[in-house]
């Protein structure tokens, strides 16, 4: 308290006192909210996302997927694969799936394998003995051999077709005619039709160069 001024003065001083502290926490106030309203508007809008499966795991050529293989993640819209695979359980991989990555219907056997090898018909070849299946990989050309059981003769049916899926888990060594290890190729019409018919009456096997 000020000696010597009247107590009105002094009122009106402390008044005024309170005003000026005020109006500088309210200025603080306001700056600070305008700061906060700047980086809102510069800083980028959430990018839109969508639930994609990807593999939970490493998951080789010939898996047939479980629920546990796969889990869904949020993925970038504008980055998601436009083929992403909306269902897997049940489904056999035609490659390899690495972990964290997308399912898409090229990875599965089925009719979108076409999409990977446009221009060839995609057909599954039956080889009698299930161990040389299992020595192929997706992607390897090969030729297919047909051999005649009763005058074991032998010829090429198709030359350079694409593998695009190979079995897992299938026993070794020959099995007969109805069993053996189904694999899937990639060959033009023509030698799809070739292929077709030698494998009503023929043993089919391969041959490559690594």
């Amino acid at each position: 308290m000020l000696p010597g001024l009247p107590p009105t003065r002094r009122r009106l001083r402390a008044v005024r006192h309170q005003l000026r502290r005020r109006r500088r926490l309210i200025a603080a106030a306001l700056v600070a909210a305008a700061t906060v309203s700047a980086l809102h508007t510069l800083a980028p809008p959430a990018a839109d996302t969508v639930d994609v499966l990807v593999a939970a795991r490493d998951l080789p050529s010939g898996t047939r997927l479980a629920d546990d293989d796969l889990v869904v993640r949020a993925f970038p819209a504008d980055l998601a694969p436009p083929d992403a695979a909306t269902a897997g359980t049940g489904r056999v991989l035609a490659a390899p799936v690495s972990r964290g990555e997308v399912l898409t219907h090229v990875r599965v056997v089925g009719p979108a394998l076409a999409l990977a090898q446009p221009g060839e018909t995609i057909l599954p070849v039956r080889l009698p003995d299930a161990g040389m299946a299992m020595l192929l990989r997706p992607g390897d050309e090969v030729d297919l051999v047909a051999t005649d059981p009763g005058t074991g003769t032998s010829a090429v049916v198709a030359r350079d077709v694409t593998v695009l899926a190979t079995p897992t888990g299938a026993p070794e060594g020959p099995a007969g005619r109805s069993g053996g290890a189904l694999v899937v190729v990639g060959a033009s019409a023509a030698e799809a039709i070739e292929i077709s018919g030698a494998a009503l009456s023929q043993f089919l096997t391969v041959s490559w160069d690594r």
